[in-house]
């Protein structure tokens, strides 16, 4: 009996570890998140491409770090991703839909990668890809866009906690300062009505969960505040022009890809002069 007491608490220590680490905080934060969206949407519509996309996600991480380094892993990464995927997707999309985009954002999470991490956030290069292959609908319902400024507040303080926690805020406040001023001048310059529902629910509670739950992904955007301002800007940038220019409905995970490229490209530029240092050495 004593025996079984004193291993409960060693038994459970990595799973208190874990949820210590941003990425098991980001998992709370995303429970509690579709607790508050299941009061407004039907858990029965909503639940089932949130689990199934995360199901199959989780299961695909397992997968190829088994097949490919011969190690058994916890999927918190493909899980969270999965979890994204449906959050975003529309409910009423074919239940294949979340599956395959999953399955397509953990595949180009292992296929498009360097030495050290992916290139591209994972959730956003499937939805783009998602939305070009089936011409999946998007309604960000994870974003809490039915409760209102009860839902801005729940997205903003849960996104503050783990951006902080990260030390991202000055990327997400720049991307935030860019992007609406960019659509503030576009509003004076064209058409102020298709511009004025960036302002409105449910796109600024789209711009918000982007912002703090995809954009500042670790593995694929600057540490230093330099790289994170030129970062946010040139991703705040690129989803304006491509909702201005092309009337994307994926306008935001299109923007985050071509900062993800920019980023990628800055990491391999600044490796090699110590690459050649270290060649010359040798």
């Amino acid at each position: 009996m004593n025996v079984a007491a004193t291993a409960n608490p060693d038994m459970l220590r990595p799973v208190r570890r874990f949820f210590r680490t941003p990425k098991g905080i980001v998992l709370l934060l995303f429970t509690a998140i579709a607790a508050a969206a299941f009061t407004q949407v039907s858990p029965g519509l909503a639940l089932r491409p949130l689990l199934t996309a995360a199901i199959a996600a989780a299961l695909v991480d397992v997968a190829i770090a088994k097949l490919g380094r011969d190690e058994w892993i916890f999927p918190s990464g493909g899980i969270l991703s999965g979890m994204i995927v449906g959050f975003i997707l529309s409910p009423e999309e074919p239940w294949i839909v979340p599956i395959a985009t999953a399955i397509l954002a953990i595949t180009t999470k292992h296929l498009f990668r360097t030495r050290l991490a992916n290139v591209f956030n994972p959730a956003a290069l499937a939805l783009v890809i998602a939305a070009v292959l089936f011409k999946s609908g998007e309604s960000w319902w994870g974003a809490l866009p039915d409760l209102g400024w009860a839902g801005v507040a729940i997205i903003a303080t849960g996104g503050y906690f783990i951006a902080d926690r990260i030390n991202k805020v000055p990327l997400i406040l720049v991307f935030l300062g860019a992007y609406l001023t960019l659509f503030t001048g576009a509003s004076f310059l064209g058409n102020a009505g298709q511009v004025s529902e960036i302002f409105r629910t449910p796109d600024l509670q789209m711009a918000l969960f982007f912002a703090f739950f995809m954009l500042d992904d670790p593995p694929t955007c600057p540490v230093k505040y330099r790289d994170q301002a030129i970062f946010a800007l040139l991703v705040a940038t690129s989803c304006f022009l491509f909702f201005e220019w092309f009337g994307w409905l994926y306008f935001l995970p299109a923007g985050l890809l071509v900062g993800n490229l920019y980023e990628a490209a800055r990491k391999y530029s600044a490796r090699r002069p110590t690459a050649k240092v270290a060649a010359a050495a040798a």
